[in-house]
């Protein structure tokens, strides 16, 4: 019975290669489940099937996912246009405005930003977008240690890149003014005091839940204090400014803490201008109020802070903005140093922050990912304070598969022979040339000679000699190093990458630090610099670099 049924390993192949494209590896269940309700009468044969979807399946889960895109375009293109997949949407925020939302995301510029900015950043932006309102970048520099020029000037470049939304940029040390202004307002209205307690003699009061003798000293003696912290004439380390809060509190953090301190250290952007900088809760405090700050998305290890920035605004009578909380992503194989990343590439074992080995953002943009891509991975992740446990593989395949989604629809094909070698084929019809589209869901097509050698992956070679292929949109041989030419018709057989001798040789930059090197088909040639291509049967690349002999690219993702 199954004998007769026309196609029916064409039809369980293209749909476990349907089903494998998009859950990652195909399911017997899934497979026979389409087959069925396209072909119903087969019911009765259930048992005679499972060996067969069983066998395709793992035929076809070998398949890189490039293999498996480019076999459902040539034998099952219209998936994809059947897939349809209903977009994520962020849940509307409480107390929001249309147009009056303003959100922020602060960094501190110790470098350029990284794939652990990512989710917190584009999730600020995405919401300010939501409402129409704005996105704030403010670089926090009120520590003057653990600063680098250089990311002044990086921090927004890449912000600006990866949302598109960036409304104002706000660099705090410009600020400092505004800051005292309000510690001295702080200070007039004895909610805060300069304590020139030790560090031991602090500590017992707290543990105690005693306050510094300093809490009861009159505001005016306080403010003289204050301005001579200002003028550099208190050391560092011997008087520091308290705001005054609830010495029983349960948590000692909350207890009378620190909103100020003294620091004579060289700040790298205004050097030795300022002698007393504020912590972060009070500088935060502040610029949220200043720059009209309605929503505040930042990580859950925030809430101590976000409860005293509260206080602070409370006292000040300023509106306290809405808080949302989110987990962390956490890397199970990858530490996050932007310190220690510096120091690599300055003993150049890295070639700068864009090496595509990097995860940085300027190192993911060289190698073509798109700002959307971000965007969509922090509309999925949404408002969740589950913190996230994953490999670096397991985000990239997250972050691949929105970015796919995008370049899918526009990244043009070209064919890429990774290790070639040559082959001659006997008794083949004399083609000049054969034309393949630039993409499937496009008019525009390109020539790809025909010689009478042709260059096929070594691999290729090694794996299926002897066996009858299909060179791809060409003709079928039986494969060898002189193949026989077998027939022109299209089979279900293995097909291949080819190339003839008109090439281009080409080199791609892999994120693991390998170097592929092939040939590339001659069309390449025209290709502007930043092109994000498809080699088909590869992966997605983005040309970075050329020479007239020599094509390089870096690699994206599969």
């Amino acid at each position: 019975m199954l004998s007769k049924e026309t196609n029916l390993e064409v039809d369980i192949r293209k749909f476990a290669l349907a089903n494998s494209h998009t859950h990652g590896n195909a399911q017997t269940g899934a497979v026979l489940g389409k087959l069925l309700n396209e072909r119903p009468h087969l019911k009765l044969h259930i048992k005679l099937l499972l060996p067969i979807i069983s066998k395709t399946i793992a035929d076809v889960d070998k398949l890189n996912p490039a293999e498996k895109e480019a076999e459902l375009r040539e034998t099952y293109n219209e998936f994809f246009d059947k897939v349809v997949v209903k977009e994520k949407t962020l849940p509307d925020l409480q107390n929001a405005v249309h147009s009056k939302v303003i959100t922020r995301f602060a960094p501190s510029p110790s470098g350029p930003l990284h794939i652990g900015h990512i989710y917190v950043m584009n999730l600020n932006a995405e919401y300010a977008k939501k409402y129409g309102g704005k996105f704030i970048l403010r670089i926090e520099d009120t520590n003057p240690e653990n600063i680098q020029l250089d990311a002044y000037k990086m921090i927004p470049e890449d912000a600006k890149w990866a949302t598109k939304h960036v409304s104002k940029i706000v660099i705090q040390s410009d600020r400092m003014k505004l800051y005292y202004k309000w510690i001295k307002e702080l200070l007039k209205r004895e909610h805060a005091y300069v304590c020139k307690c030790s560090q031991e003699r602090w500590k017992a009061s707290v543990e105690k839940g005693e306050g510094c003798t300093g809490r009861n000293v009159k505001a005016s003696e306080h403010l003289k204090l204050f301005k001579q912290m200002i003028d550099g004439k208190v050391k560092p380390g011997t008087a520091i400014i308290r705001l005054k809060t609830n010495m029983s509190d349960k948590n000692p953090a909350m207890r009378d803490f620190a909103v100020a301190r003294i620091n004579h250290s060289a700040h790298p952007r205004v050097g030795k201008k300022y002698k007393v900088w504020p912590l972060m809760n009070l500088a935060v405090a502040v610029d949220d109020h200043e720059l009209g700050v309605t929503h505040s998305i930042r990580g859950k290890d925030h809430r101590d802070n976000s409860k005293k920035q509260e206080i602070i605004q409370k006292y000040l009578g300023w509106k306290i903005p809405t808080s949302l909380f989110v987990g962390r992503i956490n890397f199970k194989d990858l530490k996050l140093s932007t310190t220690e990343t510096r120091k690599a590439i300055q003993k150049n074992k890295y070639s700068g922050w864009n090496d595509v080995r990097l995860p940085f953002l300027r190192a993911l943009r060289r190698r073509g990912y798109t700002p959307q891509a971000f965007s969509k991975l922090a509309v999925e992740l949404g408002v969740s304070e589950n913190d996230k446990h994953v490999s670096l593989n397991e985000f990239f395949e997250n972050l691949n598969a929105y970015n796919r989604d995008i370049i899918d629809k526009s990244a043009d094909r070209y064919w890429f022979v990774e290790a070639p070698t040559k082959i001659s084929i006997k008794k083949a019809p004399k083609i000049k040339h054969i034309k393949a589209k630039l993409h499937p869901n496009k008019k525009q097509t390109r020539n790809i000679d025909v010689s009478s050698e042709l260059y096929v992956t070594n691999n290729d070679l090694k794996k299926f000699k002897g066996q009858e292929v299909r060179l791809m949109h060409l003709y079928n041989v039986k494969l060898s190093k002189t193949s026989d030419f077998t027939s022109g018709e299209n089979k279900n057989i293995q097909k291949i990458q080819w190339l003839p001798d008109r090439n281009i040789k080409v080199k791609v930059l892999m994120p693991d630090g390998k170097i592929i090197t092939g040939i590339g088909e001659d069309s390449l040639k025209k290709l502007k610099q930043g092109s994000v291509i498809q080699f088909e049967r590869f992966g997605f690349v983005t040309l970075d670099s050329r020479s007239n002999a020599l094509l390089t690219f870096a690699y994206l993702h599969g």
